[in-house]
């Protein structure tokens, strides 16, 4: 049976890419447009994968961005952008990776043009996203689901 499983051809391929939800808020338009424009910017990024079918997933990347200028929020931003990939002949310990890495990363960039035309049809000046190490992002949640393992071992 473990003969089997390698000789399995591994499958990758992407189905489908798309816009699952998108959402601009501008709550303190037009007042904050007089505002000196010193933005902080609170950016949240988040992944999630649901099974439809053997060997097929959806991977939804969500990115959330709150921009504030003088302690009054300019403009929140979120867009949750989707791919439906085909992955087969992978091991579980291949799988987590390409779930939790490999797709994220195809996702990011739609996200990125996203955020950055939604910022600028909202009247803002243009944000442009920095590249998001996916590969790291995905070695700390696997370093902390470790920590946390031992964690609740000693609770009981």
């Amino acid at each position: 049976m473990a003969e089997e499983q390698q000789n399995v051809e591994k499958q990758f391929a992407i189905q489908k890419i798309y816009t699952k939800d998108l959402s601009f808020e501008t709550p303190n338009s037009p007042k904050i447009f007089m505002e000196k424009w010193e933005p902080v910017v609170d950016f949240n990024l988040s992944t999630r994968a649901e099974t439809i079918d053997k060997n097929l997933y959806e991977i939804v990347l969500t990115v959330t961005i709150t921009v504030k200028v003088a302690s009054s929020t300019a403009y929140l931003v979120e867009v949750n952008q989707a791919g439906i990939f085909t992955m087969a002949g992978f091991a579980d310990q291949e799988l987590g990776p390409m779930v939790g890495s490999f797709c994220p990363n195809i996702l990011f960039p739609y996200a990125r043009e996203a955020v950055s035309d939604l910022v600028a049809k909202g009247g803002f000046p243009q944000l442009l996203l920095a590249p998001v190490n996916f590969d790291a992002l995905y070695a700390q949640h696997l370093q902390n689901a470790q920590n946390q393992a031992p964690a609740k071992e000693n609770l009981n």
